[in-house]
């Protein structure tokens, strides 16, 4: 269980480093908006993918405690593991932040001011969190589980463009975005808007799964 939490806990960190990170240099070296973005985009499906395919083995690569969730639902996490695995995520997420912001002179703690809300934005993390989750988990149930490497950062990447919330998707990664003043931040009073959209996004994911498994059960019988 330590080796897995501590697996989940480098997982997320180095993830939201990557996404700070690469958000804080795409300003420096860009005035493009556009440009930023994909930059950022860029450096954090290259770097998800490593992550997902060096840790899967460990932890299972959640980072991400929706996933954890889903997981407790199947029966194939119990309610103890997952509560382990968001402390790490949680906490993970937030020390990758702070990493970031020191790489780049900024203080330890730099609480965002960039605030995002309303409906719009809600709607878009509602569906990227729904396709998230049915990615990975209609991968599992189709047995494709070895390409999820490709396929999460496929659908984060693409995720970042067409929706208007550029895919936050992870309430622990939200948590700890609101952690840096920079081009990927968040203000701590929007961390609740994304987090319930999330949420209602994984519900509406994994609704989706079930229905499609149920599907591919009927047409074998």
């Amino acid at each position: 269980m330590m080796k897995r939490a501590i697996a989940e806990f480098f997982g997320t960190g180095v993830l939201v480093a990557v996404v700070v990170g690469s958000g804080t240099m795409a300003v420096n070296i860009s005035q493009d908006v556009g440009v930023q973005l994909l930059i950022n985009t860029l450096a954090t499906i290259f770097a998800l993918g490593l992550l997902i395919e060096l840790l899967g083995p460990i932890s299972a690569a959640h980072f991400n405690p929706l996933v954890s969730l889903v997981s407790v639902i199947r029966r194939e996490k119990s309610v103890s593991e997952f509560l382990f695995y968001v402390v790490a995520q949680c906490a993970g997420g937030i020390s990758g932040a702070i990493l970031a912001n020191l790489m780049f002179s900024h203080p330890a703690i730099y609480m965002s001011q960039h605030s995002r809300s309303g409906v719009n934005l809600w709607l878009g993390e509602v569906v990227a969190t729904a396709g998230l989750i049915f990615v990975i988990f209609q991968a599992i149930n189709f047995g494709k589980s070895k390409i999820i490497p490709i396929l999460v950062p496929a659908w984060i990447g693409s995720a970042y463009f067409f929706t208007s919330s550029t895919s936050f998707a992870n309430p622990a990664v939200t948590i700890a975005r609101a952690f840096s003043d920079t081009f990927s931040g968040i203000k701590l009073s929007s961390v609740s808007g994304f987090v319930g959209a999330q949420i209602v996004g994984a519900l509406i994911g994994y609704a989706l799964v079930l229905y499609f498994t149920s599907e591919k059960a009927e047409n074998h019988e």
